[in-house]
């Protein structure tokens, strides 16, 4: 036989054979499906890439949506984590195992030409309120207040809603507010808009816009930690029922000593 000929063979099994156990290896693959939160799902990420640095067989996907979807799509089992950050209605929880990997303040930022740095819970409500509509009634330069806010079903607004303007039978958040969908569209809404004032997640903050002090304290790791800063609320995993299998252990893993640290560093405030 033409030795050419016979290399060529051996080399068409060896793609052939190399290719069986590609495909094997992949079928192999688990898969977890994780939704919900925006604010939650930078932590989420960057836990789940950490993970996967550690288990190539599993691919982990990360989408956001809000922490209504998070709900849903536990609920669901269109994601095996549902992601959250707000604790959900009694009504909503029915069947969901919740699991609080850390705790997250949100914070009230404006635009970083605004003089104002400080505000109490009483002047954050009647900002987000519309009972004040000037900056300049609050100490700053003339101009109208922008009221930036997040979208009905978002664990951060439902937080806010909570802990600022007073619970559902509370104030309400300004009905002519400008509505964005997530953590990152506020954060450039308020960025763009030197009369701008809005809310996200501590994990979230950077130096593109400026976050005010309630009642003297700013929000911060330790702040947060220690419950000086007020305006608190947890970040939540949702299952269907008692994780398992690969789901269990990413969580598992989340709650670890060493899953515990990516959530501080990811911006978050760890459970231990």
């Amino acid at each position: 036989m033409n030795s050419k000929y016979l290399i060529g063979i051996i080399i068409a099994i060896v793609v052939i054979i190399g290719a069986y156990f590609a495909l094997a290896g992949s079928s192999n693959q688990q898969t977890i499906q994780i939704a919900g939160s925006t604010s939650v799902q930078p932590v989420a990420e960057k836990l789940a890439q950490a993970y996967m640095q550690e288990h190539p067989d599993v691919k982990i996907n990360v989408q956001g949506g809000g922490t209504s979807v998070g709900i849903t799509s536990a609920q669901q089992g269109t994601a095996q984590i549902g992601t959250a950050s707000s604790k959900p209605k009694d009504s909503d929880a029915q069947g969901l195992v919740q699991t609080q990997i850390a705790k997250d303040g949100i914070v009230v930022i404006v635009n970083n030409a605004n003089k104002i740095s400080a505000l109490t819970i009483n002047q954050t409500k009647d900002l987000f309120s519309g009972n004040v509509t000037d900056w300049s009634k609050m100490g700053g330069s003339a101009g109208s207040v922008s009221v930036i806010t997040r979208e009905d079903g978002s664990g951060t607004r439902d937080g806010f809603q909570n802990l600022v303007m007073g619970g559902k039978n509370g104030t309400s958040i300004l009905k002519t507010a400008i509505v964005q969908s997530s953590t990152e569209a506020i954060l450039q809404a308020v960025k763009g808009d030197p009369n701008a004032i809005g809310y996200i997640s501590l994990a979230s903050l950077n130096g593109d816009v400026k976050a005010v002090t309630i009642n003297g304290i700013a929000p911060s790791e330790k702040t947060v930690s220690d419950g000086t800063y007020k305006i608190v609320r947890p970040f939540i995993f949702l299952t269907k029922g008692e994780p398992t299998g690969v789901v269990k252990d990413f969580i598992d893993f989340t709650m670890s000593t060493e899953g515990q640290k990516i959530v501080k560093e990811a911006g978050a405030v760890p459970m231990t």
